[in-house]
């Protein structure tokens, strides 16, 4: 029913607010006859858009917006709108955003300047861009976009339903399964970093022989890279998302399900579980092990093994209770190091005070009465 919806929309650029609940099985309140045309950010929002609140800080616009429905969670309060309630707004957001997106047009067929190896596979329905290159012995599923300047090296086996964006490059020897979208700029397989110094006062290159294997339902955002193994492979589990410009290295291991923010870096043989998530810029040292459902807060570094479902923060990372003190305590550290210079100077004071006090304070005044 989604997806049937999501063409009716996409064809006639505006959709009634019923139609709109039963596709995404929200509770409707107020008129279903409800013209929405876009779904629009609630504090700029005008006639004809729809908007959500997820977060209990935009509820001030409430009183302001001018959108013509809002989707709410359902303890809210009934206001002037229509609205759709569902438990999870974000998640109804997200999917009426699909309803209203209209996609890129995909390459028709093969572009006259793409260059493909007469030895490579590719399967029905494939759409490739302006000078795209596949290599000899490639084998592409069914459905693939390549768009301008996609690059698929030597024997590089890709699964169903695979899209590039402009100048995706994909080293030799990679393995990618169904469904898996990566985005521009994004190079996957290129040589892990492996030196080892010499007696000659050279860094020698250790020979990158593995490659990079990739699970279905992957998404890489631009700029990412991810190293091939030294040996082995380097794998991203199912359903993994990866943001703009993550550096995986060689041999690291990523979980289903988990999310990298953008910035990430993941040093060598690091192994991350199910369900793990990293804030923007967290880095982790060489062999470091996360535990399924764990999460790290942003900025931080992994020095040391995570166990499964911490949460940690900090660098290095630690539990991140401790870190929000340590956090806290810092902020006041300039208060805290005036009060001390005073506690000093009033104990210097005191000090100086009794060195020139009489051996016996309390017999000084009797002498004198």
């Amino acid at each position: 029913m989604l997806h049937r919806l999501a063409r009716v929309a996409r064809s006639n650029s505006v959709m009634r607010l019923g139609e709109i609940a039963k596709a995404l099985n929200c509770e409707l309140r107020g008129a279903p006859d409800t013209d929405i045309a876009r779904v629009w950010p609630i504090e700029t929002a005008t006639a004809g858009d729809l908007s959500f609140i997820g977060n209990a800080r935009y509820a001030r616009f409430l009183r302001t917006t001018r959108a013509s429905a809002l989707i709410l969670a359902p303890e809210m309060d009934d206001i002037d709108l229509p609205t759709l309630r569902t438990s999870e707004p974000h998640l109804a957001f997200a999917r009426a955003l699909r309803l209203f997106y209209q996609p890129p047009p995909r390459p028709e067929g093969v572009h006259e300047t793409a260059v493909i190896a007469p030895s490579a596979k590719i399967g029905p329905g494939a759409a490739i861009g302006p000078h795209v290159v596949v290599e000899d012995d490639v084998e592409i599923g069914s459905e693939a976009t390549l768009r301008a300047g996609t690059v698929i090296g030597h024997a590089t086996v890709i699964g169903d339903r695979f899209t590039s964006f402009p100048s995706v490059i994909i080293r030799e020897g990679v393995r990618i399964g169904n469904d898996v979208v990566i985005h521009a700029g994004a190079v996957i397989g290129s040589d892990g970093f492996g030196y080892i110094p010499t007696a000659a006062g050279k860094l020698e290159k250790v020979v990158q022989t593995g490659t990079v294997v990739i699970e279905d339902e992957v998404e890489i955002g631009a700029n990412a890279t991810i190293d091939r193994a030294t040996v082995g492979e380097t794998r991203i589990g199912r359903g993994v998302k990866i943001d703009n410009m993550v550096q995986v290295a060689h041999g690291c291991e990523i979980g289903e399900h988990s999310v990298l923010a953008a910035q990430c870096g993941l040093s060598g043989s690091s192994r991350l579980g199910s369900w793990v998530q990293l804030g923007g810029q967290v880095g982790t040292a060489g062999h470091q092990v996360i535990g399924d459902l764990a999460r790290v807060a942003a900025k931080s570094g992994v020095s040391g093994d995570v166990s499964p479902g911490a949460v940690v923060g900090g660098i290095p990372a630690v539990p991140i209770e401790k870190w929000r003190r340590g956090s806290a305590g810092f902020l006041r550290l300039g208060d805290i190091l005036r009060r001390l210079r005073r506690l000093e100077k009033l104990n210097g004071l005191l000090a100086s005070s009794k060195a020139g006090a009489p051996a016996d304070e309390s017999e000084g005044p009797r002498r004198q009465r």
